[in-house]
């Protein structure tokens, strides 16, 4: 496993030759996809490694990474090297024909954790995993996505989820690092993708919506409301929802944070049922539920602390929540891999740090678009 250190080094300079066999020496994680295959008619290139590389060496040609600072430069790099790598993990071949979709998000988890374990800072890592996930957005932003949204909708959402800028350079090293008959047309997706976000003023900045909570609505509605004002909202409780990996110090922060407010815990169900992790929870999972509910129903503010460590876990938090016009602030807490162990290791919990390593394969951290607001508070002594 590389250090941050070791990890910077490999970032090749602005019109620079890559290192490729220190590159995938030092980056184990890419290793599988040089026995990935891919769909022959737009990667004869063949394997994902090789297009790997060859978006690589596209990348560092780009303007957009000749401008960029160096963490911008280790940013666009790295999601490069990384935008591919849940290929592997959701090949199909069916029918003589491969496909593997779903692998930007899968390859954000997988690139999370190796930038975790080799201490990249957080904002550079979470630069670099947004980009991972969303890497084919641009493509079909004009074009239409499966989700029939609006270019415009595509656009004023991801900016508020990381750069456009950067998506759009990553998207154009994508398409012209491979060999394919629709490169011009691919690369002409991404030129209208851009030209759309500069005309919505996000291309290098958030689209400044009228408030947050039109923000959360336009974005929980995919477009289907107004942005020209703000967006009414109902009063309800203000809820503050925890996120974290298990002994990231939740209860500690609620502790010195939010003494005052009533808590619904899933790991306090758990122990007042006396059941075990991952053995016949649904009682606990029903017993917050209800206790939520009760609060929601008066209005009252309170604090839901689980780990909610995936989109999908915290989407039905947050449904429910929403359904009763709570306002929602999200708190994402994160220490080192060494001090979770630890923690886990050490504290009263049946949660084993073996069973802790399989959470982390649905680690997706909490952003802008899921909450009224969202806050990132990683490293917790």
């Amino acid at each position: 496993m590389s250090d941050v250190a070791a990890v910077r080094e490999l970032v090749p300079a602005p019109g620079g030759s890559l290192d490729w066999a220190a590159i995938v020496d030092e980056v184990d994680i890419l290793a599988p996809l040089a026995t990935t295959p891919q769909q022959p008619e737009y990667h004869g290139e063949g394997d994902v490694l090789t297009h790997t590389r060859m978006a690589c060496e596209v990348m560092v040609d780009l303007p957009d990474y000749a401008q960029a600072d160096p963490d911008g430069r280790l940013v666009l790099f790295y999601a490069t090297l990384f935008h591919d790598l849940g290929k592997t993990a959701c090949l199909v071949v069916e029918d003589g024909r491969i496909s593997s979709a779903g692998h930007g998000r899968v390859g954000a988890i997988d690139a999370r954790h190796w930038l975790w374990q080799a201490e990249v800072p957080f904002d550079l890592r979470e630069r670099i995993c947004r980009l991972v996930r969303h890497h084919m957005e641009p493509f079909y932003a004009v074009a239409g996505n499966r989700q029939g949204d609006t270019p415009e909708y595509v656009v004023r959402t991801l900016s508020w989820e990381l750069s456009v800028r950067e998506i759009a350079a990553l998207a154009e090293a994508d398409a012209r690092g491979r060999i394919c008959a629709d490169m011009d047309e691919s690369v002409a997706a991404v030129e209208l993708f851009r030209e759309v976000a500069q005309d919505e003023g996000c291309y290098d900045t958030e689209y400044p919506y009228a408030d947050p909570h039109t923000r959360l609505v336009y974005c929980r509605r995919r477009g289907a409301i107004s942005v020209d004002h703000p967006f009414y909202g109902k009063p309800g409780s203000h809820v503050v929802v925890m996120s974290g990996m298990p002994a990231s110090g939740k209860n500690t922060w609620v502790a010195q944070h939010l003494p005052d407010l009533p808590v619904v815990s899933f790991d306090d169900a758990i122990a007042e049922l006396g059941l075990t992790h991952g053995r016949n929870t649904g009682a606990a999972a029903h017993l917050v539920t209800d206790r939520a509910r009760g609060y929601l129903r008066e209005r009252t503010d309170f604090v839901w602390n689980a780990t909610h460590l995936s989109s999908r876990i915290r989407a039905r938090t947050l449904d429910l929540l929403y359904a009763y016009d709570a306002h929602v602030e999200i708190v994402y807490l994160e220490s080192p891999e060494p001090v979770i162990k630890r923690r886990n290791s050490t504290r009263d919990t049946t949660l084993s740090n073996a069973a802790l390593d399989q959470m982390l394969r649905r680690w997706e951290v909490p952003v802008p678009a899921e909450a009224h607001q969202v806050r990132y508070e990683p490293d917790i002594p």
